[in-house]
């Protein structure tokens, strides 16, 4: 989708070599701009899966070419300028001061190359007090408020389990690199991009923000289950956990007779969403001594029979087994070496975009992409 687009990252573990991914599996040329001395921080970022490098780097790097450039000495700037003259995109996550130091910060580098698209990747954003503040994911989950959303209502705030805000923030920069391509494509001319783990996760914890600065109150924390519908959470069934998600009154209608109970759907109690959410208590302990009777397998059977959205929880290993799972071929194998890799989460046109190189070798590609 997007060959002939040539773009330069110079990443650092996770945000801004994500975002290099996610363009390197959408068909662009990503050329990383290393360190020539250790690379990518990431390449130690765990035990040695493969040529010395972590999982980690092999995940978020495939498709890319290592370029090994100095950039503080005479003949590095020399070759970043003319990778940047030919590239389309630049991305990086550098520490807050680092571009300004090196001479490829945003304003600079778009004045020498109007039609570069400039993105660059922050903890906390590009202004305010704490602009120039680096940051780590738990971090910011916890600067942010997310951590504080997690959990039950007598738990301890608690990170989450995966790297959101890194990723999601390396999406955004994606979308907005693809947004400015287009613009480019009618005005000639680059801009600069900018995006921070910070401002992501306000944006993922929108629902509950957006509550309270509009005066309502702060949705209670549900370990599984959701502030504003009701049955729509985990629950025990014999053997085990397993989630029921009822989005609307027709579906609660519907969840009533497989559990035996028909007339909770004309019950004052519970005929509606609001009067559930009045009585959630009551109606989840109710439900709770139901389920807790007969095995989960057997309840999600009865319940997708009549339409009812249930699932098991699953471990990862368990998810990964799951005949879904593994229909969506999500699972791709990386040419010339011997292990898999968890492919982007989209298709075109029914075919999901494949692996085209593992991850580089540090500087394999320097000699030949500043020969060109």
């Amino acid at each position: 989708m997007l060959q002939g687009i040539r773009v330069l990252e110079l990443g650092q573990v996770l945000s801004a070599p994500f975002a290099g991914a996610i363009l390197g599996d959408l068909g662009a040329e990503v050329l990383k701009i290393e360190r020539v001395e250790g690379g990518d921080d990431a390449r130690r970022m765990g035990v040695d899966f493969r040529h010395g490098d972590a999982l980690t780097f092999h995940m978020v790097n495939r498709n890319k070419k290592s370029v090994a450039l100095d950039l503080k000495s005479e003949a590095g700037k020399a070759a970043f300028e003319k990778l940047a003259a030919s590239a389309d995109i630049l991305i990086h996550n550098l520490r807050p001061g680092a571009p300004e130091a090196l001479g490829i910060d945003g304003e600079s580098l778009t004045k020498r190359h109007p039609k570069l698209i400039y993105c660059a990747i922050s903890a906390f954003g590009h202004k305010g007090p704490l602009k120039n503040h680096p940051g780590y994911e738990p971090l910011v989950q916890a600067y942010s408020g997310l951590s504080s959303c997690n959990g039950g209502p007598d738990d301890p705030p608690m990170r989450l389990g995966v790297a959101v805000c890194d990723q999601g923030t390396g999406m955004w920069i994606v979308i907005g690199a693809l947004a400015a391509l287009q613009r480019r494509a009618a005005t000639g001319r680059g801009c600069v991009v900018t995006a921070s783990l910070l401002e992501t996760a306000l944006v993922w914890a929108a629902q509950r923000g957006d509550a309270w600065i509009n005066g309502l109150d702060m949705p209670p924390k549900h370990r599984s289950g959701h502030p504003a519908l009701v049955p729509y959470e985990a629950f025990d069934a014999a053997d085990g956990p397993f989630i029921i998600c009822c989005g609307n009154d027709r579906l609660f209608a519907k969840l009533s007779v497989a559990l035996g109970k028909p007339e909770w759907a004309e019950d004052p109690r519970f005929a509606t969403n609001r009067t559930r959410l009045a009585n959630k208590n009551t109606l989840v302990v109710l439900m709770t001594e139901i389920l807790r009777l007969t095995p989960r397998a057997v309840w999600i059977e009865r319940l997708e029979a009549v339409g009812v959205p249930a699932a098991p929880i699953n471990t990862l290993p368990e998810a990964l087994a799951e005949p879904q799972a593994q229909a969506l071929d999500i699972l791709l194998d990386v040419p010339g070496e011997d292990y898999r890799l968890t492919g982007p989460a989209l298709s075109f046109d029914g075919v999901r975009p494949g692996i085209r190189n593992a991850a580089p070798r540090l500087g394999d590609w320097t000699e030949r992409a500043l020969a060109g």
